[in-house]
């Protein structure tokens, strides 16, 4: 009687690209408590954040503005890690993905998160000058 090894189980790793494409797409079909759940699970997904906002679907940016009003209640303590992603796009050369940023960097309302807003208030645009006024309040 010959003896049959188990199958070796292979994993199919998942890539951080395919990943982020799969959070955009949840968030474009508008499966935000899904994504609310990931990012409560695994918090390295909160430096996408800003990846995540130049996705050219309006739905995808408005999800993750959802996203952050979840998570400012839910986890708030690790909003922190999503800052750094987010600033770096403030400089970006589309002005709505500026805006976006500055808005999410908004709903996180740390201090941490306004400091580099001011810098937007002399910006091009005047929607991202507008969207950071309403944001500091001036």
């Amino acid at each position: 009687m010959s003896h049959s090894s188990p199958p070796t189980e292979r994993k199919s790793e998942v890539s951080d690209e395919e990943l982020l494409q799969v959070i955009a797409d949840f968030l474009a079909m508008g499966h935000v408590d899904n994504i609310v759940a990931m990012f409560r699970q695994e918090p390295r997904y909160l430096a996408w954040t800003g990846r995540l906002l130049t996705d050219e679907r309006y739905a995808v940016r408005l999800g993750v503005s959802v996203l952050f009003e979840h998570l400012v209640e839910h986890c708030p303590e690790r909003l922190s890690l999503a800052i750094p992603g987010l600033v770096a796009e403030l400089s970006h050369a589309a002005p709505w993905v500026r805006g976006e940023a500055a808005s999410v960097l908004g709903i996180i309302g740390t201090e941490e998160a306004l400091a580099p807003l001011p810098g937007l208030l002399t910006d091009d645009s005047p929607q991202v000058v507008e969207i950071v006024r309403d944001i500091l309040g001036d």
